[in-house]
């Protein structure tokens, strides 16, 4: 396991990028600076994280990229074109899964392929395929005051999946079910990721979540949030995970980003 973190560069850009973060600041009201000058881009088939202090803009700089919030200036393109608004090229997954509680299983996976227009048929057998990947099988007919935190998440992502857009957009999507779940969630995000070839982008305030799913970590500072440094976890996750959990290059990187991040929650 052979992992860098470096010091990021305020341009920091790559080639076959499918996201391209331009010069992106955000003000709220009229003093208030969440983001300022964030140049950053994300590969086409990676899982990245943003981390770092509470109020240092990660939500923002997702909900920027999703189209849900607008910049007070800058750009952001996806395959090339401009955001404006949400797309069906980018899946957001909501931190509070933001499912419809009179609507079924099926039908809250269904749903944004209902929007989309597509016959009850057609969505309805892709969103059982997808219920299905999350392990949701039998629980179609369900509703969500019936499932678990952890189940009604599992609903957030095969919703998120069934409309084959090109980037998922997670919002601290595990952070209200319990450490045994949230560490089966991670395993089966990895999973999914091998099988749907997607890109990934992860809000979380977890260390070892970052460490273990990504394949690049973008760490940024205090508001207002810039970018602070890039990490590279350069893991084998073929193995056991409870190996790679254990493994002392793991667990010496996680030690090395919260060594990075304590001076700002002191």
């Amino acid at each position: 396991m052979n992992s860098s973190i470096e010091p990021a560069q305020q341009n920091e850009t790559q080639t076959d990028a499918i996201i391209e973060v331009r010069d992106i600041h955000k003000i709220y009201g009229e003093s208030v600076v969440a983001l300022e000058g964030i140049n950053l881009d994300f590969k086409r088939g990676e899982l990245t994280s943003l981390l770092g202090p509470s109020g240092c803009g990660k939500t923002t700089l997702l909900k920027i990229i999703s189209g849900l919030l607008k910049a007070s200036s800058g750009e952001v393109r996806v395959n090339g074109q401009t955001v404006t608004a949400p797309g069906p090229e980018r899946a957001f997954v909501f931190q509070d899964f933001a499912l419809m509680p009179w609507a079924s299983v099926l039908r809250n996976a269904a749903f944004g392929l209902e929007m989309q227009g597509m016959g009850v048929r057609e969505r309805e057998e892709r969103a059982r395929h997808y219920i299905n990947e999350v392990g949701l099988s039998g629980f179609e007919e369900k509703y969500p005051h019936e499932l678990s935190g952890g189940m009604r998440q599992r609903v957030g992502l095969a919703r998120a999946l069934a409309v084959d857009a090109d980037v998922l957009l997670m919002d601290e999507p595990f952070s209200a079910v319990d450490e045994q779940t949230r560490r089966k969630f991670q395993e089966d995000l990895l999973r999914l990721r091998e099988i749907e070839k997607k890109t990934f982008i992860l809000v979380t305030h977890s260390i070892e979540e970052a460490v273990y799913l990504s394949d690049r970590i973008v760490m940024l500072s205090p508001r207002p949030g810039r970018l602070n440094r890039i990490v590279t976890p350069e893991i084998d996750r073929s193995g056991d995970p409870d190996l790679i959990r254990r493994n002392p290059e793991y667990l010496d990187l996680i030690d090395e980003i919260w060594a990075s991040l304590r001076a700002y929650v002191e």
